[in-house]
C-alpha cells in the first residue's frame, strides 16, 4: 500500500525554497495539492505569505489550504485521501502507526522549533510562578496531543505532578478551549 507523507515542514523553508525558484512551467497545468494544517497560527505566517504572493502557483502548485482543527482530524484527512499533506504534531502519525495501520503517515521534517503554547490566566498576575498552578483548574489539550504533552512536560520540569497537583480538564475539543474558558470556572487555559 502506498505510504502517505506527513509534511510537518517549516513554512519558512517552504517560502525560502519556493521563492528562490523563478522558473515557470509554460503551458503546464497546475498540480492540485491540498494541505491540511492543524490550526491557523502566526508560526505559519511565511506559508500564508507564500500563498498570497503566488509562490506556489509560480511553481505549478494549486494549493488548497484547509484548517483541520486538531492533529487527529488532520490525520483522518490525510489517510482518507482528503489531504495530500498534513501539518501536525508527530503524535498523530505515531498513534496511527502503533495502531497497526498498513497505510500510515511518515513524518519527515520539523514544522516549528518551539511549541507555540501559552498558559493564559483568568486574572492578571505580575508575579506568576509555576507553583501557583498547584490546586488550580486548567483547561488543557486533548489527552495524548502535543499541546497537552508539552504542558505536562513543563509542569514536571517545574516540580508539579500533572496528575495530583492540579486538575486538568481535557474534555474540550481542540480549538474550543478559549471560548470554553470564557464561560467556565477554570483558573487557566492552555492556548
Amino acid at each position: 500500500m502506498k505510504k502517505r507523507i506527513v509534511l510537518p515542514l517549516t513554512a519558512a523553508i517552504l517560502t525560502v525554497s519556493l521563492s528562490g525558484c523563478q522558473a515557470t512551467k509554460p503551458d503546464a497545468g497546475l498540480t492540485p495539492v491540498t494541505l491540511n494544517e492543524v490550526a491557523h497560527s502566526i508560526f505559519y505566517a511565511p506559508q500564508y505569505a507564500a500563498i498570497e504572493l503566488g509562490y506556489f502557483k509560480d511553481e505549478g502548485i494549486d494549493l488548497t489550504l484547509v484548517n483541520g482543527a486538531g492533529a487527529d482530524k488532520v490525520m483522518t484527512a490525510l489517510v482518507s485521501g482528503d489531504a495530500d499533506i498534513g501539518f501536525m504534531g508527530s503524535e498523530a502519525s505515531i498513534y496511527t502507526y502503533a495502531g497497526g495501520a498498513q497505510d500510515y503517515a511518515i513524518n519527515f521534517a520539523q514544522l516549528t522549533q518551539r511549541a507555540g503554547n501559552f498558559l493564559v490566566a483568568r486574572e492578571p498576575d505580575g508575579n506568576f510562578s509555576w507553583d501557583k498552578l498547584k490546586g488550580a483548574k486548567v483547561l488543557g489539550g486533548r489527552a495524548g496531543g502535543m499541546p497537552q504533552m508539552v504542558f505536562e512536560y513543563i509542569l514536571k520540569k517545574n516540580g508539579i505532578d500533572p496528575t495530583t497537583d492540579l486538575t486538568i480538564d481535557q474534555s474540550i475539543s481542540f480549538g474550543l478551549t478559549a471560548a470554553a474558558f470564557t464561560s467556565d470556572n477554570s483558573d487557566y487555559t492552555v492556548e
